[in-house]
């Protein structure tokens, strides 16, 4: 936790959700699984996406001259709603609202508070948008309601200097004919280039994969999702009756998988384990004995398999 805001995972029901708690209407998030431009264009309408990548250490990521790709465009910060990010853990949240409130009002309904927010921070300068965005009650409760839950807490102290690594969310977006890249980190919105909603998959997706070239080849913790109309409402539209069950079946996954989130299971665990062991004990002739090496076995088995196999998957927050 820093500064009131914790880390969020980089989930498409994650974020659909945070939105419709927002008060956004008809959106959804998508996660793609490729860099295909076609998994993207078949998503439309596609208001931006949002990238997760891990936060270089070993190279400056800011510059006040140039960025590594694209150009600053200084003054598109007075007319678009670009924030600076004056706080850690609210890149996700902030990379959400980069996208949504460029959009215009009829394409998305954001809803009265964030209507009344995005009125209020248009007049700011950029670092003042940030500081109200990090203010924000609503915002940060919204957020902060998607944190998973963490029970334990490491009070120990990394050996050697070792640091975890960071991730970091940006969006890119078309807005008035232009690609940009609203990275809260970055002095200004990046420009690469015309763009309109219609080019925008072949467009972004080739950003991107410049963007991934420039990390090591056995670098692969990335996460790309798209921000894009309520895919029930295209159900609807043509009539797709299976589409449409398979979108709210989604929904209900989705509602599910953020209820575990906010839930400390280590009781219930605590108390499975302890009926398991009553239960074994009242068998008798060495039940739990015999049980025990049975799951050390399966242990020791499943980390054979690892070393050979390769590692663990890697949950990414931002």
């Amino acid at each position: 936790m820093s500064g009131g805001w914790n880390t969020i995972e980089s989930d498409a029901g994650v974020f659909t959700f945070l939105l419709n708690n927002l008060g956004v209407q008809n959106v959804q998030f998508e996660e793609l699984l490729t860099l295909e431009p076609e998994a993207l264009a078949e998503l439309y309408p596609v208001y931006g996406v949002i990238f997760l990548f891990k936060y270089p250490t070993d190279t400056p990521y800011t510059s006040t001259d140039k960025p590594l790709d694209g150009s600053f465009d200084r003054d598109a910060a007075e007319r678009l709603w670009f924030a600076a990010q004056t706080i850690q853990n609210a890149c996700g949240t902030q990379a959400l609202l980069s996208v949504l409130m460029n959009r215009d009002s009829s394409e998305v309904d954001i809803g009265t508070q964030l209507q009344d927010f995005k009125e209020f921070t248009l007049a700011l300068p950029p670092e003042f948008r940030g500081e109200a965005l990090s203010n924000s009650e609503l915002i940060r409760d919204v957020h902060n309601s998607f944190a998973r839950s963490s029970p334990f807490v490491d009070e120990t102290q990394r050996q050697g200097g070792e640091t975890e690594d960071a991730f970091h969310f940006v969006a890119y977006t078309p807005i008035d004919g232009t690609l940009y890249e609203l990275d809260g980190l970055q002095p200004a919105p990046i420009s690469h280039g015309a763009c309109t909603a219609e080019d925008f998959p072949t467009k972004v997706i080739e950003v991107l994969q410049r963007r991934i070239a420039r990390y090591d080849m056995s670098e692969i913790r990335f996460n790309l999702m798209a921000m894009v109309r309520d895919r029930r409402i295209t159900a609807r539209e043509i009539g797709d009756a299976e589409m449409l069950a398979r979108e709210e079946r989604k929904r209900r996954d989705w509602q599910f998988e953020n209820a575990l989130r906010r839930h400390n299971f280590v009781g219930f665990a605590g108390a499975v384990l302890k009926g398991v062991v009553d239960m074994k004990l009242k068998q008798g002739d060495g039940a739990y004995e015999k049980w025990i090496e049975e799951a050390k076995a399966k242990t020791r088995q499943r980390l054979e398999s690892r070393k050979k196999g390769g590692g663990e998957d890697v949950e990414m927050e931002g």
